[in-house]
């Protein structure tokens, strides 16, 4: 059964234990500016975290770097159709990094954690 596709409508995880389930059973890839955790559920939609440590600097360019991470899920959102609980980690590179090329990775890691089209099929059982 295929879950419906997600609206416009970001969903975030909120508590810590939402954060701590996704860091202890998640699947990660990892790319030059960010780290895609990745745990499939069978119901629930997509809801999404972002952490960004002091490693990518002060608090104005962290805001800026999670601002972004978020707009770039946000476009993805319309091709992303299975329910799952997800993080972005923010590496100290996306500083400095265009938006496009943050966009790029996005999309990159996403495929390749079987989320979007075209990327590995997600197995039975996981």
């Amino acid at each position: 059964m295929q879950a419906k596709k997600t609206s416009g409508l970001l969903v975030t995880l909120k508590k810590n234990r939402e954060y701590g389930f996704v860091y202890r059973r998640g699947k990660s890839c990892g790319g030059h500016y960010m780290v895609l955790l990745c745990v499939f559920r069978k119901y629930g939609g997509l809801k999404a975290g972002f952490s960004v440590s002091k490693k990518v600097g002060n608090a104005v360019v962290r805001n800026k770097a999670r601002r972004r991470l978020k707009e770039c899920l946000r476009l993805y959102l319309p091709e992303i159709s299975k329910s799952a609980q997800i993080i972005f980690i923010a590496r100290a590179p996306i500083a400095a990094a265009e938006f496009a090329a943050i966009a790029k990775e996005m999309g990159y890691l996403l495929r390749k954690a079987g989320l979007l089209e075209g990327g590995k099929k997600q197995k039975a059982g996981e």
